[in-house]
């Protein structure tokens, strides 16, 4: 069933390169880290559209399915290595992406800042084992606390990040980490992403899940992202 549903997805896309809302991957399997270099230490393929995670997802439905713009999103400068990964979205992934997505936190209410240390090197090392030189790099993220969350007007889609202050998870990996989960946030209030609860790509209101991440004191907020 599953390779049937992957050939009639790849079919789809092969004649719709509209992707701009995602729509295209509704029910699509979540798997976590679908994507790689097709060669060691990730050896999952460049590209692909029978499985997501939340962040390959998203930089699917930017890219319109098209594997040269989603390496130009997934690397820095678009050269393909695991190293040049844009692993983290709080320093790697803004900054290279800044020419297709802007903050815009500010424009649908009070914000705030968090300010999380992104420490590359102790990363590479807990959690992949591999020995690199990066310093430790610190990103003020603006932006808007659930409690300051009110009714979004919203004219066009959106890609949305969901921040967290979690002590634990720098214990877990070797660094902070702020941005936790991401999605495409829609005119119509629907929040598109992929849900590893759910196992799939899916629809869910946004506020009722907004009201879902709030009950975990470690969630703090969300960042809208303009797509330019």
């Amino acid at each position: 069933m599953r390779n049937l549903v992957a050939l009639l997805i790849l079919f789809g896309c092969a004649y719709n390169t509209d992707f701009s809302d995602g729509k295209t991957f509704v029910g699509v399997r979540y798997q976590n880290s679908p994507l790689g270099e097709g060669v060691a230490p990730d050896a999952d393929p460049l590209m692909r559209f029978d499985a997501f995670d939340c962040t390959t997802f998203v930089e699917t439905v930017l890219a319109d399915g098209d594997v040269k713009k989603l390496n130009k999103i997934r690397y820095k400068n678009g050269k393909v290595d695991f190293i040049n990964r844009n692993h983290f979205i709080e320093t790697d992934w803004l900054k290279s992406n800044s020419d297709i997505v802007e903050n815009v936190s500010h424009k649908f209410g009070k914000t705030d800042i968090r300010t999380v240390v992104i420490d590359k090197k102790s990363w590479f090392k807990t959690v992949h084992n591999i020995d690199v030189d990066f310093v430790p790099e610190t990103a003020n993220l603006e932006y808007i606390p659930y409690e300051n969350i009110g009714d979004l007007e919203l004219n066009k889609t959106y890609v949305v990040l969901f921040v967290a202050d979690n002590p634990k998870i720098r214990d877990k990996i070797g660094t902070d980490l702020a941005i936790v989960h991401m999605g495409l946030l829609l005119p119509d209030g629907v929040l598109r992403h992929a849900s590893s609860e759910q196992g799939m790509v899916v629809d869910v209101d946004f506020k009722d899940y907004v009201l879902q991440r709030q009950r975990t004191k470690t969630n703090i907020g969300i960042v809208i992202l303009e797509i330019k």
